[in-house]
C-alpha cells in the first residue's frame, strides 16, 4: 500500500496540475485529484469532479477519503475582470468558503492527516497596489492593509490546526509559469496565441508590454517539488515560504529567448494589450488550429483569463520603469530546499511542451 494518499484540489490549474503529475510519478503515493473540469491527463491520479462551492458534495467526498495524509490546496476562484476582483468582497468570501468546505470535513474524516499545503503569492505584500519593500520577506506581509482572501484562509487554517497532530505550510510563489489550459494566470498560452497570429501574418514578435521592471518567476514543476518537500520536512512545519526560480528577469531581456522558442525573431518593443487586441481574434485562431491540427480549443477554453494577466504582469500601459518586485528566498534555502532553474530555460521548456502536445503550432 502507498505510504501517502495525496488529495490535490484545483487539479486543472497551474499549481494543481504540476502537483498532480509530480506526485503521480512517485511510487509511494496514491493521488486523488479534484476540480470542476477534468484535466487532459491525470498522470495516474484518480480524478473526482468536485465543485468546492458545494458544501454537501465536499462533505460526501471527504467522508469517502478517510485515508488522506496530505492535502495540496491549489484551488482558486477568479472573477472575469481579473485584476479588479482581487480586492472585491465577493471573491474573498468565495475563496474562503471553498477552502472551508473541503478542509473542515476532511480534517474530521482523515484521521491520518499529516500536512496541508496552502498557496498565497506576492499579493500578500501588496504588490498589486504599491511597490514592494525589497526584498519582501515572509514576516513582512501586509495583513492589515489590503483586503485579500489569503488572510481569511490563513487565519482559518491556523485556528483549525491548533492542538492537532497535523501541520501546514504556506507557499508564496511569484509569477507561476507552467503547463495548464484555461487558467486565469498562465502566460504561456496567452503569449503562444499572440505569437501564432503574428507568425501566420509573416510578422516578427515585438514585446507588447510596458516599461521594464525587475521581477521573478517560478517553474510550476519546481513549485510542485517544493510542495512535496514541505509535506515531509520538519523545518517546513507551520511555516511560510517565498518560492522563486532563484534568479531575476526583465521581460524585454528574456523576450528574444521567448521569440526563439516560438520559431520567431524578436521585434523590439511595440506596446499592445493582448486582452483588448488578441482575445477577440477567435476566427483567426480557429484557422490556425485547423491548419496545424491543434487540440487546444477556442480562446476561452485555452487561454482563460490569461490575456488580461499577461497584460498585467508585463506592465502594459506602464510608461516609466516600475519598482522591482523581488522577494527573498533565504528562509526557504535555510530550511533545506535549494533547487533552482534558469528562467529563460523555463520559458523555453513550457513552449516546447505546448508545441509537443499539439496546443501551439510547431516552432
Amino acid at each position: 500500500m502507498p505510504r501517502k494518499q495525496v488529495l490535490i484540489a484545483g487539479a486543472t490549474g497551474l499549481v494543481g496540475y504540476a502537483a498532480m503529475r509530480h506526485f503521480g510519478a512517485a511510487s509511494d503515493c496514491e493521488v486523488i485529484a479534484v476540480s470542476r473540469r477534468a484535466p487532459d491527463d491525470t498522470h495516474g491520479a484518480r480524478f473526482l469532479p468536485l465543485d468546492l462551492n458545494d458544501a454537501t458534495a465536499c462533505e460526501q467526498l471527504a467522508a469517502s477519503l478517510p485515508g488522506v495524509t496530505h492535502l495540496v490546496y491549489a484551488a482558486l476562484y477568479e472573477r472575469p475582470g481579473l485584476i479588479a476582483g482581487w480586492r472585491e468582497r465577493e471573491q474573498i468570501e468565495t475563496n474562503d468558503r471553498m477552502l472551508r468546505n473541503l478542509l473542515d470535513p476532511l480534517e474530521r474524516h482523515a484521521k491520518n492527516l499529516c500536512h496541508v499545503t496552502l498557496l498565497q503569492g506576492t499579493k500578500a505584500y501588496g504588490v498589486h497596489v504599491r511597490p514592494l519593500s525589497v526584498p519582501a520577506r515572509e514576516n513582512r506581509s501586509e495583513m492589515h492593509e489590503q483586503p485579500n482572501f489569503y488572510w481569511k484562509q490563513e487565519n482559518h487554517l491556523r485556528a483549525l490546526q491548533q492542538g492537532k497532530d497535523w501541520f501546514w505550510s504556506i507557499l508564496r510563489p511569484v509569477l507561476i509559469v507552467g503547463y495548464s489550459t484555461g487558467s486565469a494566470m498562465n502566460v504561456i498560452p496567452a503569449l503562444g496565441v499572440y505569437a501564432a497570429l503574428r507568425r501566420e501574418a509573416g510578422l516578427d514578435l515585438p514585446f507588447p508590454g510596458g516599461a521594464p521592471r525587475v521581477a521573478q518567476a517560478i517553474d510550476a514543476d519546481l513549485l510542485a517539488r517544493v510542495i512535496a518537500w514541505a509535506g515531509e520536512a520538519a523545518s517546513a512545519r507551520n511555516e511560510i515560504f517565498n518560492v522563486t526560480n532563484g534568479d531575476v528577469f526583465v521581460w524585454e531581456n528574456v523576450w528574444p529567448a521567448i521569440a526563439a522558442s516560438l520559431g520567431m525573431r524578436s521585434g523590439g518593443h511595440v506596446p499592445l494589450s493582448l486582452d483588448r487586441d488578441i482575445r477577440p481574434r477567435e476566427t483567426e485562431w480557429d484557422a490556425i488550429r485547423a491548419k496545424y491540427g491543434l487540440r487546444s480549443g477556442n480562446l476561452r477554453d485555452f487561454v482563460g483569463l490569461s490575456f488580461e494577466y499577461a497584460d498585467y504582469t508585463m506592465g502594459y500601459g506602464r510608461t516609466e520603469s516600475g519598482p522591482p518586485a523581488i522577494v527573498s528566498t533565504i528562509k526557504l534555502m535555510q530550511a533545506g530546499f535549494t533547487e533552482v532553474i534558469d528562467t529563460e530555460l523555463m520559458f523555453a521548456k513550457y513552449f516546447a511542451e505546448f508545441q509537443a502536445n499539439g496546443l501551439l503550432p510547431p516552432a
